[in-house]
Parts: C-alpha cells; sequence; structure tokens
C-alpha cells in the first residue's frame, strides 16, 4: 500500500468570507459571548464583539484603506488584535501578522516587503518600545501612511492615531458603504500573510485566503465537537496560526467563546483564567503545557472543566501528553500537525482515536485534504517508510508574498506543498512525525532523528524537557548533543543519563554529549531554537575527534 491518503468527508467545505462569517454566527447566537479578554477585564457578546468589528472596520476606510490594501499588526494578544482580525477582511484588506518579538531589521523587513500602508501596534510592552522602533525604521517605509496605538499609546507622529481615534472615524463612514466593501469580498482573495521564521534566508510572507483559514477553523471545530457552549482558552500567540486560525476562528465558526487569558503566555494566568471562565479546552505547545505542569501549585488549580484541546506546534514527548490527559481532564486531548502554509492544519487526532494512537502520531489526514510521502527523488513511498510529507488541498497557500520562486519552490506542479518534515504513515493512515529533514543526525552514515532520541530520554523521572541536536564531529560529522532541563530539586550526571540509555536504546543513538540548562532560547511560539543550542554548544565545546 503506497503512503498516499485522502481525507474524504461528508462536511462539506463553505464558501463564506471572514465577514460573512461572523455576522452569520451573531446573528445565529445572539446571546452568547464572542470573546473574554482576562486582563483587559472585557467581554463582548457576539452582537457587540461584530458592531464593534464593523466599527474598526469604518474607520480604517475613512483611513483609506482599499481592497487588497496591507494592513499590518504588530502587538500582544488583546481584544483589539481580534478586532482587527475581522474588521481588516471585512473591508478586504489583507492582514500582515508581525512577530511582536520582532526588532528593527525585522520589522522593517516585513512591512516593506508586504507594503503595509496602515500598521496597528502596541506603543509599549514590558522592555519593548514599539513605537521608538517604528521611528527607527519609518524612514524605509515608503507604503507606511499611517499607525494606530491599539492600546491608546501616545501617536508615534503627527497624523498617526490611537485606537479610540480609529473608531471614533467609523462616523464618517455610513454601514452601506461597509456592506458594498464585504460583499465585494471574495473567499478566494488573499487575506492574511504571516512570515515564517526565516531560519534560512529572509522571511517568506505565506499568503493564506480566507477560504484557507475559514475552512481549516471549520474543520478543526468540527473534529473538537465545539458547540456554542464551548469557552477556548487561548495563550498562543494571535500572530501565528495556532491563534489566529485554530483560536479566533475555530471559536467563531461554532459559536463559541475566545478566551485570551494574558497578553503573552504566561501558565499562572492560564491556569487562572481556565479555572474562572471554565474553559472547556485549552490550547498550546508542548512547552507551554510543560510549564502549566510544573507550576508549584498547579495541583489547587480547579481544571475539571476542561475536556478538549490541542497541542501543536512541535513534536510532543509521551509523557507529556499522558499527564495533560490524567491530570488535566483533557480526555479528548488532541495532536494537531501542519504549518502555516497548510493554514495550518493537515493532520490531527479524533477526540476518541485510541490513546496509543494519540500519544505516538499526530492523527489522520484532515477532511478535505490529500497527503502523501515521498522519497528524495518525488517517489510515493510505501507505508511505514519515512520521507518527507506533502500535502494538497484547500489548506494550501495562495504562495509566498511577492516571491514566486520561494512559492515554486516549495509548491510542485501537481499542486503539493512539501513541508520539509519527516515522516511515516501507517497501515490505518495515522502518520508519525519524526523531525524534520534538515534536523536529521547523520553519524557515520546512520541517520538519526532527534525526536525519537528525545521521546526516549523523556522517560528518565528526573528529566523535565530535553532537545537532541547534532553537532560537530571531525571522525563521524556528527555527534549527538542532549540539552537537559532537571526538575526543580532533582539530580542527574552526564554518566547516569548515558547509563539510564545503555542497552536500551542502540549505542549510536545514545547522546555522546549531555548539557544541562535551565531554559531553551524559544520562539514566541514556543518552539525550541535548535539552531541556536547548536551555537551554545560550540561557543563551549570544541569539535571532537
Amino acid at each position: 500500500m503506497s503512503s498516499y491518503v485522502h481525507g474524504a468527508s461528508n462536511i462539506s467545505l463553505i464558501g463564506d468570507t471572514i465577514g460573512d462569517l461572523l455576522d452569520r454566527i451573531a446573528e445565529t447566537y445572539p446571546q452568547h459571548e464572542a470573546l473574554v479578554s482576562c486582563a483587559q477585564q472585557v467581554r463582548y457578546t457576539y452582537p457587540d464583539f461584530a458592531r464593534v468589528c464593523d466599527e474598526a472596520a469604518r474607520g480604517l476606510i475613512a483611513l483609506g484603506v482599499a481592497p487588497g490594501d496591507r494592513v499590518g499588526i504588530w502587538a500582544t494578544n488583546s481584544a483589539q488584535w481580534a478586532i482587527s482580525q475581522f474588521a481588516a477582511a471585512k473591508i478586504g484588506a489583507i492582514l500582515v501578522n508581525v512577530n511582536p518579538a520582532y526588532r528593527t531589521s525585522e520589522l522593517a523587513y516585513a512591512l516593506r516587503q508586504s507594503g503595509v500602508s496602515v500598521l496597528l501596534l502596541q506603543s509599549t510592552y514590558k522592555s519593548s518600545e514599539y513605537l521608538d522602533m517604528l521611528e527607527e525604521v519609518r524612514p524605509e517605509l515608503a507604503d507606511l501612511r499611517c499607525a494606530v496605538t491599539v492600546d491608546d499609546g501616545e501617536p508615534a507622529r503627527d497624523g498617526d492615531l490611537r485606537w479610540h481615534d480609529l473608531i471614533a472615524l467609523a462616523a464618517s463612514v455610513d454601514a452601506q458603504t461597509l456592506r458594498s466593501r464585504q460583499n465585494a469580498t471574495q473567499c478566494d482573495e488573499p487575506v492574511n500573510i504571516q512570515y515564517t521564521s526565516g531560519t534560512t534566508g529572509s522571511p517568506k510572507g505565506a499568503t493564506l485566503s480566507h477560504h484557507n483559514i475559514v475552512n481549516n477553523a471549520l474543520m478543526i471545530g468540527e473534529t473538537l465537537h465545539y458547540t456554542s457552549e464551548d469557552r477556548v482558552c487561548v495563550p498562543v500567540p494571535f500572530y501565528h496560526c495556532f491563534g489566529s486560525v485554530l483560536g479566533t476562528l475555530g471559536c467563531v465558526t461554532h459559536g463559541a467563546t475566545i478566551v485570551i487569558p494574558a497578553p503573552t503566555f504566561d501558565p499562572r494566568a492560564t491556569l487562572e483564567a481556565v479555572q474562572r471562565e471554565r474553559c472547556t479546552s485549552l490550547y498550546g505547545v508542548p512547552t507551554m503545557f510543560i510549564a502549566e505542569l510544573s507550576l508549584p501549585n498547579f495541583a489547587t488549580y480547579d481544571l475539571t472543566s476542561l475536556r478538549t484541546g490541542i497541542m501543536a506546534g512541535a513534536p510532543c514527548p509521551i509523557e507529556v501528553m499522558k499527564r495533560v490527559r490524567g491530570e488535566m481532564h483533557m480526555n479528548e486531548v488532541t495532536i494537531a500537525y501542519g504549518m502555516t502554509e497548510t493554514s495550518p492544519c493537515s493532520f490531527q487526532c479524533a477526540t476518541d482515536d485510541p490513546v496509543e494512537k494519540r500519544v505516538s502520531t499526530v492523527g489522520c489526514v484532515h477532511p478535505h485534504v490529500e497527503a502523501k510521502i515521498v522519497d528524495e527523488r518525488g517517489a510515493t513511498v510505501a507505508r511505514g517508510v519515512a520521507g518527507e510529507i506533502c500535502t494538497r488541498g484547500y489548506v494550501v497557500m495562495l504562495g509566498y508574498w511577492n516571491d514566486p520562486a520561494s512559492t515554486a519552490a516549495a509548491i510542485d506542479s501537481a499542486g503539493y506543498m512539501h513541508t520539509g518534515d519527516v515522516g511515516a504513515l501507517d497501515e490505518e493512515g495515522y502518520l508519525t512525525v519524526s523531525g524534520r529533514v534538515k534536523d536529521m543526525v547523520i553519524r557515520g552514515g546512520e541517520n538519526i532523528y532527534p525526536r525519537e532520541i528525545e521521546e526516549f530520554l523523556f522517560r528518565h523521572p528526573a528529566i523535565r524537557d530535553v532537545s537532541v541536536v547534532g553537532v560537530p564531529d571531525e571522525t563521524y560529522g556528527e555527534q549527538l548533543c542532549a540539552w537537559v532541563i532537571v526538575h526543580e530539586g532533582a539530580a542527574l550526571s552526564e554518566d547516569e543519563l548515558k547509563e539510564f540509555c545503555s542497552g536500551r536504546i542502540a549505542h549510536f543513538k545514545i547522546p555522546h554529549y549531555v548539557r544541562f540548562t535551565e531554559a531553551f532560547p524559544m520562539t514566541v511560539t514556543g518552539k525550541i531554537q535548535k539552531f541556536k543550542l547548536r551555537e551554545m554548544f560550540e561557543a563551549i565545546s570544541p569539535v571532537s575527534s
């Protein structure tokens, strides 16, 4: 049997734009809460949320934002972020998500490359002075006409606005003008640009349509059995697909409630929000769940309202999955897999999948999605054989913004998105992801996938988190280095870890080096930056012979 699967489904794709979706749901669920922002102490019912989104949309029209114009948002999670997402979509504009961790060079690149004309931004957050950084790069931004501080901070310069100024401008644009703009917007048009991490070369702007992300959100909600009674805690960042598709849109497609626990991830604020708002679903990358489970007072939180949720964004250690199911009451928790370029989800576990499948795979192919596993020649491999994961269907992005060469390199002539991830399909169609093509370690001719070693090491009771990387070696080309974080109060030596491995895994898979640390270098979305771990190793260790 070949490694090809298709997500047959009796659930139809829909042709709604994001604006039409919100209006339909607000009419269907007039009494339900759409959004709760805990830190801001803000609550909106669906009709109220739709109304303020319309006001922001009319304000953007008053600023001269035309269909197809790019509206940037550079901010942490807030009610204004979610409002901006729907407001821009309603008028046919394209929202450009800017990573809150960006600094001046990255900011300038994203705004210049996408041609942002209006930027919505925070004035400040903790040590980040967003307005100062914007002013530093503004001379490079020929397309930028206006900046709006979403937290009502002081405008950067004359002609810029605060959030309440934007809302006040709505009075100058009538409802029919907005309705005409919304009606003219088509579901296959671009609505969102999200920049990839840029680990190789400059970041690329994955361009997604209404159809891409509305339907992916719909299928996510269906998989989780969402109804209007669900309340979803979303601590993952909105600038990323996890927050703005699985989070905001995933709730709206089913009339569920978006609960924002804090501007950025805080394990205590997250569990407090779950407890206070009686959330039924919780999202996070594995490191977030590890942080929550590691809180000294974790057992004091009442999490009994939880039933489901999503772990995604990075491989989930099996032991962590077991604790989330048992200790956080998330018996129906699922693993989701995908990438920004595929809207993002292409595989997901079902809530009733056998536990062994939910802890060892990322589930089966999503409805209306095709996938195959290919070898280095591009040929489809047999079931059980590892290769590159490729996906095709409504989820595949429109392309990289103004970058046809990179688009052609990523999407082949048959319409398949080449993910760069390595995985294998079993006989039942469940996908196991073993890592990135570029993360594979080649030690003396042996191909080693760090994920396998990490899963094994997680069994050691002293290990809280672990990341395995390949480092240079004069004899073998590469050797394995395990970076380890131990539980508070626990002790572990390099020799003890190697002894734990001896006789249990192949000798060439035993880490040659073990380094201990208190924290990993992370992206804003909670992914471990393995290239930085390699750099850290090389800075403190000579190349082995």
